[in-house]
């Protein structure tokens, strides 16, 4: 979900200095971008960090010790009523389908276009 709002942001404001590494490129033209200036291997190296928690999380799920996505964080007590958590499991898991199918329309838009997506709705 955090994909989808990305690509719309970047739409609608720029960071200050950011314009000074990447220039106007948008979506996948910053990837590449960054991948000749070399920063992407420090994204892979500190994502590849978190992922060591994220695999402790998945040998808890393996052995039973918890249910998949349940990251023990709640501090609105959503998970005090069990319908209303399960309401609430569901509602994530369309949100983030939705999302992934949005976000796979922008990258394509983008492809085809070379504009992001509010700068295509709003172009003539």
């Amino acid at each position: 979900m955090l994909a989808a709002a990305g690509a719309i942001a970047q739409d609608i404001f720029t960071f200050p200095g950011v314009t000074k590494v990447i220039g106007s490129a948008k979506m996948t033209g910053v990837h590449d971008i960054l991948v000749k200036q070399g920063a992407m291997g420090q994204i892979l190296l500190w994502v590849s960090f978190l992922e060591v928690f994220g695999t402790l999380a998945l040998l808890d799920t393996l052995d039973g010790k918890r249910a998949p996505g349940d990251f023990k964080f709640d501090p609105l007590n959503f998970s005090k009523n069990p319908d209303t958590a399960k309401r609430y499991a569901l509602a994530e898991i369309k949100n983030g389908r939705l999302a992934m199918m949005g976000i796979g329309g922008m990258v394509h838009g983008y492809f085809i276009t070379g504009k992001g997506p509010i700068e295509l709705l709003t172009s003539k």
